[in-house]
């Protein structure tokens, strides 16, 4: 943290006036690295590909600000190319107040029920999104996702794989094939438990908002389901679909195949962008 800080001290004293570099707290994910201060965060990316893609996350943050979806999300503040050539790229967002939820609080029955029963209704909201012309007109809905990222795969991953890797690949690609195209509904493509943010009462968790947009497209919530499955478990996910009414062989069956290539994604977006440590992270039980 501190050495980013140092790296960005110029930029980060003009975007965060009177915040001082120790009031700082720096998150690392996959694309960018963000510089939390008190009521506003700034996006670097890690990546020159990250980087590329910092205009569209903005449109998409300017179309979620004007729809209500229930809950919080980024609004964007700041864009890099404001005061002249030559600065990094950047985004500066308000921030989301909140913290991640941790597995251990679902041990008790009543706080599971109240976090799957606001699971729903984020859920419920993006459903609704994918419903308005505005939202759909500024979102993609690439009519064939999955055989394009299989044939990624197969064409850039399969080389850095074990046989025995290269036949689990296969078998978790095959099944994508049967995957219907849906796009009724919006999908955040990256719902795990680091990206939904709670606040603490006194008695029960309340979601507070969602950040990290870079994925959303229309297209299947069972893509939204597996990444909450993947965060929490089975016990949580089971909750959600029976409150939410979707507890049939269909999705469940279209929530285990995304499921099961989570970490290919992982591997092939780390691939394309030049991550070696996310990467490996994605590859190790193929190699």
């Amino acid at each position: 943290m501190e050495m980013l800080v140092q790296t960005y001290q110029a930029l980060l004293s003009r975007l965060l006036p009177e915040v001082e570099p120790e009031d700082l707290t720096v998150r690392e994910g996959q694309f960018h690295q963000v510089v939390v201060g008190p009521d506003r965060v700034v996006c670097l990316p890690r990546t020159e590909a990250a980087a590329v893609r910092l205009p569209r996350r903005a449109a998409v943050l300017r179309v979620l600000a004007e729809f209500d979806l229930g809950f919080r999300t980024p609004e964007l503040l700041v864009e890099s190319g404001a005061h002249g050539v030559g600065e990094p790229p950047f985004l500066v967002l308000s921030r989301v107040p909140g913290t991640p939820l941790t597995t251990d609080v679902l041990g008790d029955p009543e706080v599971a029920d109240a976090v799957a029963a606001q699971y729903v209704g984020l859920l419920t909201g993006l459903a609704r999104a994918g419903a308005d012309d505005r939202v759909r007109a500024a979102l993609p809905a690439p009519e064939d996702r999955w055989r394009r990222f299989a044939a990624d795969v197969r064409a850039e991953l399969f080389g850095l794989m074990s046989a025995d890797g290269r036949q689990r690949a296969e078998r978790e690609l095959t099944a994508l094939a049967d995957l219907p195209r849906l796009t009724a509904a919006v999908v955040h493509g990256d719902l795990g438990a680091e990206n939904v943010l709670w606040e603490s009462t006194e008695e029960l968790p309340r979601l507070s908002g969602v950040i990290d947009w870079d994925d959303i497209a229309l297209g299947d919530p069972a893509e939204d389901l597996a990444a909450v499955g993947a965060s929490y478990g089975e016990g949580l996910l089971r909750r959600v679909l029976t409150l939410g009414g979707w507890v049939d062989h269909e999705t469940t069956t279209r929530i285990a195949t995304i499921a099961g290539t989570f970490a290919l994604q992982q591997a092939l977006a780390a691939y394309q962008d030049g991550d070696e440590e996310e990467l490996a992270d994605g590859l190790v039980d193929y190699r």
